[in-house]
Parts: C-alpha cells; sequence; structure tokens
C-alpha cells in the first residue's frame, strides 16, 4: 500500500508539473520510472528476476558469476522450474538477436550451457527444447560468429548423458545446417575455414546425441547419411587437395588439436563407422561410394583407397568383411563401366580385402572367392564396343591382374587351412578340358589357375598329404596335361610353390650339370611324405610324361618340368622310392628317342633334362657310383660334340637330326643297373624285372611304350643304343617278315622316312578326330557280320569233341554253338 500511495502522489506532482512545463518535470518522471520499475520487479516471479541478474549493465563486462550461481542454485531446488527457466532464456536471447545485440546473446547461451551441465532431472528434456531453439535461431542467422557461437554451445550439449530418453526431439534441421556449412564458400578463407569447422563439429555432434539414443530421429536413414557422408568427404579431399597429403598407409597424420577440417572430418568419419552396428555399415559405404562415383574420383584411386583404409581401420572388426561385400557388389554394378575404373574399384579391394580376411571365415571366404571368380569370367567374355577401337588388353588384361592380386592378398591372410579349401574351390572352377576350339574357354582356364597359382604362393606347405587332398591333386595333374602349353606352364608353377619348401625352386629354374650338394636346402624325407609319393607316384609321373608327349611345348615348359621334377627329387624321395623316379627319367629318354611326332629340337630338350635329373638324383641320394656313371655320359657327350643333348635347353641350329647317336652319349641301362648296385640300391626286392616298364602306371598313357625298359637283371641282353644308327622299333603291329626283317638290316633312310610319315599321320588323326569319325573309320572296313562271324570262329576252337560224339553229322553240318546252345538260336 505504501508504494501504491508514493506513486498516486508522484503521479499528481507529475501532472502539476507538465502543466507548468518546468524542468523538475524532467526530474520527477525520472524518479517515478524508477518507483515504478523497482515496484514492478519485486511483484515479478523469482526465477524472471534471477535470470536478468546474471545480465550485466554493461555486456562487455559478461555473465555476473554471482547471479549466475544463485540461478543454478535454483534449478537445482526447484527443477520444475527450468522449462520456464529456458522459455524465458529463449525469449530475451531472440529479442537480442533481433536487435543485434550479440553480446548479450553469448551471456545468455552461456547461462544455457552451465545449466545443461549443472541440472540432470528428468525435467530437462523440456529445458533441452528451449535450447535447441536457441541454437537453431543462431544458426539461421547470418552472422558467422553466431554460427560458430550456436555450434560450439551444441557440441558442449552432446557430450551431455541425458538420464532420460526423448521422445519428441527432432535433429533434421541440424544435419542438414552443419552439412551445410560444411560446403560453406566465405570469401574469407579463416571464416570459410572456421565454419567448415564448426559444421564438422556439429555433425559429430549430431552422430553423437542420435546414436546412443533410440527414441531420436534414426541417423541411419538414408535422409540423413546422405548429407552427412559426402560432406566429410568433400572436406577430406577438398584439404588433401590443397596441402598434397598423400597417406600411403591409410591413416592420416593426426592433428592433436584437430586445427583444421581435413582432420577433424577424417575423425568424423572414424567415429561415425566405428558407432555403426552391422545393419547400419552399408547406409554409410553406400553415399561413400555414390560420392566417389559423383564426382569421378576412381580414377585415379589414390583418395578412394584411403577412404576406404580409414572405413576398414575403424569398422567393428567382426563387421569389416561386410565393407568388403558392398564394394564387390558396387563392382558387379559397374560391369559395363570402362576398362579403367573397374581397375581402379578392383585394385582399391586388394589393398583392403586383406584387413577383413583376419575376421571372414566359412561360407563368407568362399562367398568372396567366388564372387571374385565370376568377376573374372566375366572379364573374359566381355568384348569392348566396336566403335571405341580399344582392343581388348587396353584395359581388361589390368582388370583381371587386380582380381588376382585381390583375390592372393585375401588368401595371405587367412588360416593355411582355408587356404588348402580355397585352392581346391578355385580348382573345382577350372574348366576341365583337354583341348578346346572356344578361345573364351582356354581364357577361363587360364585365369582360374593364375588365381590358383596367385593362391599357392601364400601357401606354406609342412606335409604333402595336406597340401595335396585326393580331389585336388587329381584335378591338379589332369590339367597338366592339357592341350594349352601356357595352361600347363602354369600348372608347373603350381606345383613349383606347392612342393618348395626350402627354397629351392629358384635355384632349380634351369636344367644344369654344374649343380652341387652344397647349393640345394635338404632335409631328411619324412615317413608321411615317403608315403604320400609311393601312394600317388605312379598318377604324378604319368602326368609329367604325358605332358612331355606335347608337341607344342617350349623350352620354358621343359625347364619347368625339370624343376617339378628337381623338387620332387629334394623334397620326396628316399632309397625306397628312387628306382620308381629313376624309371621316370628312362621313359622320358625312351620317349625322347623312339617318338615320332616330337621335332628335333624337343627330343634334344629332353636328353638334357634326363642327364641334369639324374645327376641330381644322384646328388640328393648320394649314389657315388651312379654320380660317377652319370658324370662319364656327360664327359662323352662332350669329348663326341653331342653337347647339344646337354643344358642349357635352347635352339641347336647346327644339328639336322636326332637320328645318329654316338655311342656313349646316352644312359645305358646295363651299365645303370651296375651303378645301383654299388651304390647299395636293393634291387632285388622288386619282383620282376628290377628297372623294367611297370603298366600299371603307364598303361593309360594310350602310348606305345613297350620295351622301354628291358630287365637289367639279364644281362646278356645287347643295348641297342650303344649301336650307331640304330633305332628302336617296339611296335606290336610291325611287320615281322623276311622282308621287313631285311629292310631292318639294310636300314632303308626311304622306308624309315615313309614310315615316320605314316606314324605321324595316324598320331594326328587320333588326337584330332572326333570319336564318332574314329568309330566310323575302325568300322569301315568290316561287314555286317563281323560279329557273327568272330563268334563263329571262337566256337569252332573250342575243344567239344567229347560233348559231341552223338551227334550225327550231315552233309550240312549244324554250326556248334546251335548245338549247344540251341534256345538262343531258336526261331
Amino acid at each position: 500500500m505504501y508504494c501504491l500511495v508514493n506513486i498516486n502522489r508522484l503521479a499528481e506532482e507529475y501532472v502539476v508539473m507538465r502543466k507548468k512545463n518546468s524542468w523538475q518535470y524532467i526530474i520527477l518522471s525520472l524518479k517515478v520510472k524508477k518507483r515504478c520499475s523497482s515496484c514492478l520487479s519485486r511483484m515479478r516471479p523469482r526465477y524472471k528476476r534471477l535470470v536478468d541478474n546474471i545480465f550485466p549493465s554493461v555486456p562487455q563486462d559478461g555473465l555476473v558469476k554471482n547471479n549466475m550461481e544463485k540461478l543454478t542454485f535454483y534449478a537445482l531446488s526447484s527443477p520444475e522450474k527450468l522449462d520456464r527457466i529456458g522459455e524465458y532464456l529463449f525469449q530475451k536471447a531472440s529479442r537480442d538477436i533481433s536487435r543485434k545485440r550479440n553480446e548479450f546473446v553469448m551471456i545468455a547461451m552461456e547461462a544455457m550451457d552451465q545449466l545443461l551441465v549443472a541440472c540432470h532431472a528428468q525435467t530437462l528434456n523440456l529445458f533441452v527444447e528451449s535450447y535447441l531453439r536457441i541454437v537453431q535461431k543462431l544458426l539461421e542467422s547470418s552472422e558467422p560468429s553466431l554460427q560458430i557461437l550456436a555450434t560450439q554451445s551444441f557440441v558442449r550439449f552432446s557430450n551431455i548423458e541425458e538420464d532420460t530418453p526423448s521422445y519428441h526431439r527432432r535433429y533434421d534441421f541440424f544435419v542438414s545446417k552443419f552439412s551445410s556449412m560444411c560446403h560453406n564458400n566465405n570469401p574469407n578463407l579463416v571464416t570459410m575455414e572456421m565454419i567448415r569447422m564448426a559444421g564438422i563439429k556439429g555433425i559429430q555432434g549430431v552422430i553423437r546425441k542420435t546414436v546412443s539414443d533410440d527414441l531420436v530421429e534414426n541417423i541411419w536413414e538414408p535422409v540423413h547419411m546422405d548429407k552427412i557422408v559426402p560432406s566429410l568427404l568433400f572436406n577430406m579431399h577438398t584439404m588433401k587437395s590443397k596441402t598434397d597429403i598423400v597417406v600411403e598407409s591409410g591413416i592420416s597424420e593426426e592433428v592433436n588439436d584437430k586445427t583444421d577440417s581435413f582432420s577433424l572430418a577424417e575423425s568424423c568419419l572414424r567415429e561415425l563407422i566405428g558407432r555403426a552396428s552391422f545393419g547400419h555399415v552399408k547406409s554409410v559405404i553406400r553415399p561413400v561410394l555414390k560420392h566417389l562415383d559423383a564426382h569421378h574420383m576412381w580414377v585415379p584411386n589414390v583418395f578412394a583407397t584411403q577412404c576406404f583404409r580409414i572405413l576398414m581401420f575403424s569398422i567393428q572388426s567382426q563387421y569389416s568383411y561386410a565393407v568388403v561385400e558392398t564394394l564387390m557388389t558396387h563392382l558387379d554394378e559397374n560391369g559395363n563401366a570402362s576398362p579403367k575404373i573397374r581397375t581402379s574399384i578392383a585394385d582399391v579391394l586388394s589393398k583392403i580385402i586383406a584387413i577383413a580376411a583376419n575376421e571372414s571365415v566359412g561360407p563368407t571366404v568362399l562367398e568372396i572367392i567366388n564372387s571374385l571368380l565370376t568377376n573374372l569370367r566375366t572379364s573374359v567374355t566381355r568384348r569392348p564396343p566396336s566403335n571405341t577401337g580399344l582392343s581388348e588388353s587396353d584395359g581388361e588384361n589390368e582388370y583381371r591382374e587386380a582380381l588376382i592380386h585381390a583375390l592372393g592378398e585375401f588368401a595371405a591372410h587367412l588360416p593355411d587351412y582355408q587356404k588348402i579349401e580355397i585352392m581346391m574351390f578355385i580348382m573345382s572352377k577350372v574348366p576341365q578340358f583337354k583341348s578346346s576350339n572356344n578361345p573364351n574357354d582356354l581364357h577361363v582356364q587360364r585365369m582360374c589357375l593364375k588365381s590358383l597359382l596367385m593362391v599357392s604362393t601364400k601357401y606354406s606347405s609342412v606335409q604333402m598329404n595336406a597340401t595335396f587332398p585326393q580331389s585336388f591333386l587329381d584335378l591338379l595333374l589332369k590339367t597338366l596335361t592339357a592341350s594349352e602349353d601356357e595352361i600347363r606352364f602354369i600348372v608347373l608353377r603350381i606345383l613349383h610353390t606347392l612342393l618348395d619348401r626350402h627354397n629351392n625352386a629358384s635355384k632349380l629354374s634351369k636344367a644344369t650339370v654344374n649343380i652341387t650338394k652344397s647349393e640345394i636346402n635338404l632335409e631328411k624325407c619324412s615317413r608321411s611324405d615317403t608315403i604320400f609319393i609311393r601312394k600317388h607316384a605312379q598318377d604324378i609321373y604319368v602326368s609329367i610324361y604325358e605332358s612331355l608327349e606335347m608337341t607344342n611345348n617350349t623350352v620354358e615348359n621343359v625347364e619347368a618340368v625339370y624343376t617339378t621334377l628337381a623338387l620332387i627329387c629334394i623334397e620326396l624321395l628316399s632309397e625306397e622310392t628312387v628306382l620308381d623316379f629313376i624309371r621316370l627319367i628312362l621313359s622320358i629318354q625312351e620317349l625322347a628317342i623312339t617318338n615320332a611326332v616330337l621335332s628335333t629340337q624337343q627330343k634334344f630338350h629332353l636328353h638334357g633334362l634326363v642327364i641334369s635329373i639324374m645327376l641330381l638324383v644322384a646328388i640328393v641320394t648320394d649314389l657315388h657310383p651312379l654320380k660317377d656313371y652319370v658324370e662319364k655320359v656327360i664327359e662323352q657327350r662332350k669329348l663326341l660334340s653331342a653337347t647339344h643333348l646337354l643344358p642349357e635347353l635352347s635352339v641347336h641350329n647346327e644339328v639336322k637330326s636326332s637320328s645318329l647317336l654316338p655311342a656313349g652319349v646316352l644312359i645305358e641301362e646295363p651299365e645303370l643297373t651296375e651303378a645301383l648296385k654299388a651304390s647299395g640300391i636293393d634291387i632285388t626286392t622288386e619282383t620282376g624285372p628290377v628297372l623294367a616298364h611297370r603298366r600299371s602306371w603307364v598303361e593309360n598313357t594310350n602310348m606305345s611304350m613297350k620295351g622301354s625298359f628291358t630287365d637289367l637283371s639279364n644281362l646278356d641282353l645287347d643295348s641297342v643304343n650303344s649301336t650307331p644308327a640304330m633305332q628302336r622299333r617296339f611296335s606290336p603291329n610291325e611287320d615281322l617278315s623276311f622282308e621287313a626283317m631285311k629292310r631292318s638290316l639294310l636300314d632303308n633312310p626311304v622306308v624309315r622316312v615313309e614310315q615316320n610319315t605314316r606314324q605321324t599321320q595316324l598320331c594326328d588323326m587320333f588326337r584330332n578326330t572326333s570319336f564318332q569319325d574314329l568309330v566310323a573309320i575302325s568300322t569301315a572296313s568290316k561287314d555286317e557280320e563281323s560279329l557273327h562271324s568272330k563268334i563263329t570262329d571262337v566256337f569252332n576252337k573250342v575243344d567239344i569233341s567229347n560233348k559231341l560224339s552223338a551227334v550225327e553229322t550231315t552233309n550240312q553240318p549244324i554250326p556248334i554253338y546251335e548245338t549247344l546252345f540251341p534256345e538262343l538260336f531258336a526261331f
């Protein structure tokens, strides 16, 4: 009442003074205003008075700390007032923003921040709504300082863990606004950098507030990820281009204080993918792929590689293979893109796939391998458009090599048992045929084998029975007899990598007779390896023999066979298995002598291969008499100008024919037998002929090798090899008449040429003619009753005199089979 009386009295005086227009009017008006405000302030709510008191009369003085403490205490004591405090602060800040009073706006935001940190009540959600409205108001301002202020406050808010979830809060505006700030192009470079950094920090804050709260808006939706991820990549690429930062390891040099947008963007991307669950990984990867496609960043792929390595190193390890699968799917979707783009994608894949290998198990491994092989096969069948003028080698070969390299990198980081499974899986995908006129089929076979070779180089053999499962070895040996020389060469290289356990392959890449035992890394053959070679020697030796029969063998093929045989000798041979290996060597020498299809140069190569391997056998097994004999043969070849029968394997233009071989230049079987006996090899334990030809492992060669070995225990047989100008003939169908013997003794060159020509034509016919044509040729000269006549001849030769005693003979005798089996011929 006292205040109201005083106010009324002052009002009356004010009216009187105003009429007199006195100077006292002004003084009195000030008194009235002061008295009114003082009285009205006492009538206002306490939270408003506390809020008003935190603002100083001069904004430069900043927040009044004592009054702020009072406001904080009041908020903690009366948490139900928080929403009103927030609303009142929002009104004051909005009024100050409209009046451009930025200093008071900053004071209001500081007060908001302190209240957020101090209060953790359940009613904080209502206060947060007012807070977010202020932040949004500041972000909508055109003042860079206010935008940065709002971002800094929002980042502090994002680090606060709230006690209760929010059901109605939305952050879509903040995602859009912060993303747009990441693309700011302010003319002032310093201001532009500050705004971009503020945008990245804001995105990071949104991620922290939304990822851990399932009740707020789903940040993983494409509408949000399509804004967040490209904004981060834009800043990473822009700063990278400015500073020329090239990071080979995929992990950039971290800046401790995060003073540049590149480091901030990278850190934010790491945090984003690190917080992603399995179902959300693809939500992050797809915008990355879309950004790289839209801005043509695959060629060159330095930035793309860096991005994916960042993702792989930041993602939860158990989800890393999901990145690989998404990238491979993207590669499939870009099947019609240019070879350079596909090659770049495959190259990125090869650089990150190893990271996922450690966490990939079971079906995932085979899915990745199968996808790579599918892309290889698709690339083989792809042809460039006719209007581009590009050849297949302009990009497809690089693309395939990148895929093979990716497969190898993936396999390199898998355990050995999975590498074996991968090799078996790849081998099952290799088309199995010995000859084909379709170049695509051959190319698919070649690419699959190159993939297998890449995987085999990453595998370390321990025991051969584990390295070569039965099914895998059978397919590998079957492919070894393919008609293409390049395919056989790749298979031999695969065998090299799997057989070589002591790094001897590089020392045995060329056939040589100058090798010593000290140059080789030797280890005694284990019992398990001995059992392995005894079990599989027949199949292995037959396949190697058949590969040497091919007429398109080059020097590289023969040298690869030498390396294979040398590794078998070093890794698997023992006294128990050396005889079978020597039989194979003698078979190869016999092939060089009797084969009429191989060229002269190829026969020379085989002779060089035989002498080199025989010497290596003597060195490895410490058979000194055998070594002395082989060295004697080598010296004999040098003395008799037969150096073309020695390594190095090359083209010998000075020798025209291999039919005339001087005496003593070949490995003689009697002398070889004596050398083996002198070396302590027990040749009497073998059943049958000591070094005789074993039909069990050559009967499927479909080649006439009869007589390739003679019984070395029967020393009364003369060696034909010692007789110059003579050739062995062991054809089972050859003519043994007097004229044939005469021609053989005279050794007419014309007859020999004719015989060689017939043999060549016959071999070509059986190699190149289809099965149906061969059947037609074989049955063309036979009459329709041939089977009937044969049966008649067989039964006529049977002795049945006792059983036919009661049968009456007539002028037309009854056939024997009709007499014995009348029910079969009843009409």
